[in-house]
């Protein structure tokens, strides 16, 4: 069975839009596009390296797709990201049912794109990874699709913009596998799933009057 795995670059309030450049992404007039690259260093790219190490595919959504496809296979040859996202498989979602792909292993999810991921899931090969498609995510999250997610925290605050997490996710527990900070205060995250969430009180077992008149306000 094979894992979907998030590769997801934001802010301290949750924004992902237009991590790597001002002309890639400025719908709803953002206009912090290239935010990510003063605080990229070696740690980051190392982090970055350790993500695509092993063998997996791409699960993207149809603009991230389009920024990919109209820079990466134009890239150098040595450059250690291009070459790679040239090779690997790439799965598309799109709305649209007549989108023809030109970057070559390209082919889009279909109709239905829950059940097409939910079948990529079910069979043998790489794993899944999704990078940016923050429209995407919201249906894989939703779907409670997304196995293990590698977030790359920065230190700065966008405001407004796209966001990881829009609030349909389906709720569930998270455990932290490995965490480090890199030299500009970016902390790299690995999470993977836990099961269901856990609740417990720091209430009074015999809670004041005070306490049972709030609740009653409250309903």
């Amino acid at each position: 069975m094979r894992k979907i795995i998030t590769g997801a670059f934001v802010s301290l309030d949750g924004i992902m839009q237009a991590p790597g450049g001002p002309d890639e992404d400025p719908t709803g007039d953002f206009k912090y596009g290239g935010w990510v690259a003063p605080y990229f260093d070696q740690a980051g790219e190392e982090a970055v390296g350790e993500m695509f190490a092993k063998p997996f595919d791409l699960l993207l959504g149809r603009k991230t797709y389009d920024i990919f496809a109209a820079y990466w296979p134009y890239v150098d040859a040595g450059h250690p990201i291009g070459p790679l996202f040239d090779r690997v498989h790439k799965y598309v979602a799109t709305r649209n049912p007549d989108l023809k792909l030109d970057w070559q292993n390209s082919q889009t999810l279909g109709p239905d794109v829950v059940a097409a991921v939910t079948k990529l899931k079910s069979e043998q090969g790489p794993d899944l990874l999704t990078q940016g498609s923050t429209d995407f995510l919201q249906t894989l999250f939703k779907n409670g699709l997304v196995d293990e997610m590698n977030i790359f925290m920065f230190p700065l605050i966008l405001g407004k913009g796209k966001r990881l997490f829009s609030g349909h996710a389906s709720p569930g527990a998270l455990k932290l596998v490995s965490s480090k900070v890199s030299g500009t205060g970016v902390t790299i995250n690995k999470y993977v799933r836990a099961g269901d969430i856990v609740t417990g009180s720091f209430g009074a077992e015999q809670p004041s009057e005070a306490e049972l008149a709030r609740r009653k306000n409250l309903a």
